[in-house]
């Protein structure tokens, strides 16, 4: 294939930099920035590709990665860098899962179970990280919450009844559905397999049926139709089972007005001096619990283990926080979360979480501004709900800029979701965008990362999107650790890919724009040209201007 390099915006030099980092000796790398050449991908994604497509580079493979493939084998090669703490603020983790145990952060003046705070920080028995959570884990979503404490102004309470009162109907008929069409297929399904004698078909299998009943010609015809939502039945029935969980978790926790799921805590999470409590075991409680398991491994899941998948970074322990619930965080959580990570040696935060509703915001901007004096990265993704942040309505917590126009730091990286399909369709559908309040995109569709019980799977998501760049921080500050969060958010946002093609949002055809329009970078974050400026910014051969304004 051909590959177009121009002379980069970015870098007042010729197209060939030489670049030295950490000691080691001079390579040559061209940095990559002229993409709208690339040729659409028409093939369908093998296997391989699909597990590693955030890696790969858009001039090699028409895929939309981030060239971390590309910056292991030309830049990083054989490098030492330095160990860089990255906070997984979120659900609870597998501790014990092959592709991360050997990655965890390890609080070594802690002794583990004695049931005492040997290093005075406050938290007993941390070892791997900190459980705000205790034994809770279902949870309201924050609006739901202000409507039964009776908490918040009364303009934002009407918002919220009216909100519960359109929602959670919708949840209870989406719930019945999901569970009538589950019925439908499976039973369908059933019919089809006795008929063909199999216990798994194809879409031809099906077609071959020579329906003589009302029945059957009703299965094949239903199963046909399933054919459209997956590769196969199983697929698609366990498709159908995760939508009758997403609904059912919702009618009887999220949006039930009555569920109080902070009960098992014991603590007032509304009262920030109200500690301490939870406990020192961060471990997901139950195997549903997978949220912060599949986003470390983005981050950090070992890489020359032989096993399982690759994260971004090497050189990377992982701190886990266990502060977000199934249902809406709470800004107490998040808060000493933050303060957590900060305190306790992390340089990168990753918050792959968000609501609409804050009642107690100031206490999480209290916290990002401690983070930013501490000079800690925070990334967080833009959310999954196809919408423009820049509208007063599409309210995005926690943020970095109090709902104003202007960032009150200038730490924090807010990244939107991409798919791997190169052209008008790779902003990923469910992303939020914004140009103002999205400061990147990064890949998030259909990302193969690490699960409870040392399992792995596909999911998607900007909290997908978030952990990828983070991983690239990481990177930068492994290789680079004089530079500072400003600095490693600024060369991440300046360096990535920008692209003039034509894309949709929100999976809506008639919302065709540009890249420059949805976020404040106009671009897609990219590792190898990441690396390429870290170093002239580590070594005095440039400069940063802020992206904060």
């Amino acid at each position: 294939m051909n590959r177009t390099y121009n002379k980069l915006s970015f870098l007042s030099l010729s197209a060939s930099i030489f670049l030295m980092g950490c000691g080691s000796t001079a390579l040559v790398s061209t940095p990559v920035e002229n993409i709208d050449s690339v040729p659409l991908k028409v093939a369908e994604l093998t296997d391989t590709e699909k597990k590693n497509w955030g890696h790969l580079d858009l001039i090699k493979d028409t895929i939309p990665g981030m060239s971390v493939d590309k910056a292991y084998d030309e830049i990083i090669k054989n490098k030492k860098g330095k160990t860089v703490v990255v906070a997984v603020l979120d659900s609870g983790m597998d501790l014990e899962h092959e592709d991360l145990k050997g990655v965890l952060w390890t609080n070594s003046d802690e002794i583990p179970n004695n049931g005492k705070d040997d290093d005075g920080n406050g938290y007993v028995d941390d070892i791997h990280g900190y459980n705000f959570l205790g034994t809770s884990y279902n949870e309201q979503l924050e609006y739901v919450r202000m409507l039964r404490l009776n908490i918040g102004d009364a303009s934002e309470r009407a918002e919220a009844r009216l909100l519960l009162d359109k929602e959670y109907p919708e949840a209870v008929q989406n719930k019945q559905q999901y569970e009538q069409i589950f019925q439908v297929v499976k039973g369908a399904d059933e019919l089809v397999k006795s008929e063909l004698g199999k216990e798994t078909y194809t879409k031809k299998d099906l077609l071959s049926i020579k329906a003589t009943t009302a029945q059957m010609e009703q299965s094949v015809a239903v199963l046909t139709q399933m054919f459209t939502y997956g590769d196969t039945i199983p697929e698609v029935l366990e498709e159908l089972k995760e939508g009758i969980t997403y609904f059912t978790d919702q009618a009887n926790y999220n949006l039930n007005k009555d569920f109080n799921g902070r009960e098992p805590v014991g603590d007032d999470p509304y009262d920030i001096t109200d500690v301490p409590y939870g406990n020192g075991n961060p471990k997901n409680m139950v195997d549903t619990e997978s949220h912060g398991t599949h986003v470390a491994g983005i981050i950090a899941a070992q890489r020359n283990n032989g096993i399982g998948m690759k994260g971004v970074a090497n050189n990377v322990e992982i701190m886990s926080i266990r502060a977000v619930p199934n249902g809406d965080e709470y800004d107490k959580d998040i808060a000493l979360g933050i303060r957590y990570a900060v305190d306790n040696g992390a340089s990168i935060i990753n918050c792959s979480f968000g609501k609409s509703f804050s009642p107690k915001a100031e206490w999480v901007y209290d916290a990002i501004k401690y983070a930013a004096s501490k000079n800690v990265l925070i990334v967080h993704a833009a959310g999954n709900d196809g919408e423009d942040l820049e509208l007063p309505e599409n309210r995005n917590y926690p943020n970095d800029d109090m709902d104003s126009e202007t960032e009150f730091v200038d730490n924090v990286i807010t990244v939107g979701a991409l798919s791997s399909s190169y052209g008008s369709e790779m902003v990923a559908s469910f992303s939020n965008y914004g140009k103002q309040r999205v400061d990147v995109f990064a890949p998030g569709d259909a990302i193969y990362s690490t699960m409870p019980n040392s399992d792995y799977e596909f999911q998607g998501g900007t909290s997908m999107a978030a952990p990828a760049v983070a991983g690239v921080a990481a990177l930068i500050l492994s290789y680079y650790p004089d530079l500072s969060a400003s600095q490693v958010k600024n060369i991440m946002m300046q360096s990535g890919l920008r692209t003039k093609t034509s894309v949709i949002v929100a999976g809506d055809e008639t919302k065709a724009t540009t890249f420059d329009k949805i976020s404040k970078s106009g671009k897609m974050v990219n590792a190898y040209n990441a690396l390429i400026l870290a170093d002239n910014i580590s070594n005095g051969k440039m400069t940063l201007e802020s992206n904060s304004k």
